[in-house]
């Protein structure tokens, strides 16, 4: 597990949300946001996992990811409010970081409900955030595949 961090941090309760993040989009944008002010109103520390390289490759398929791990890392690090990034590389992995975090509050899209999620035990709080219509970083990439084939 690659860990990197905002030297800013300091050690407080956490708000967590997880994810590949391979092309940021709008409902990524807004998905930061929420756990920004959730963060920021109870003086929390925000914190993103992602999928590792592999492990994106295992789920979205040869092609992806489109950004590597350490830009993907680079990128939410840079991103206003974000304290600090953890790349996993299995859901073992991630359940273990969950259950030494032990995050306060866990936010994730609402595709998630009446599904299980990793490490929920661990985690006081989860909270379903609302997919933001029309924006999926898998049809981005194909609708730039599709774009570069017509030319």
């Amino acid at each position: 597990m690659k860990v990197y961090y905002d030297s800013s941090y300091s050690h407080g309760d956490i708000v967590w949300t997880n994810g590949c993040y391979d092309v940021l989009h709008l409902g990524h944008v807004r998905l930061f946001q929420h756990c920004r002010k959730l963060a920021t109103d109870r003086k929390y520390s925000f914190f993103v996992g992602i999928d590792s390289d592999r492990r994106v490759k295992e789920m979205k398929g040869a092609s992806r990811p489109v950004n590597n791990e350490e830009d993907r890392a680079e990128f939410l690090l840079s991103m206003k409010g974000v304290d600090r990034v953890y790349i996993y590389d299995t859901a073992d992995e991630l359940e273990q970081l969950m259950s030494v975090l032990r995050p306060m509050i866990m936010v994730i899209g609402d595709d998630y409900k009446n599904k299980p999620v990793v490490g929920s035990a661990h985690i006081k709080t989860i909270e379903f955030f609302p997919k933001i219509e029309g924006y999926s970083t898998s049809n981005i990439v194909m609708k730039g595949y599709r774009e570069n084939i017509q030319d």
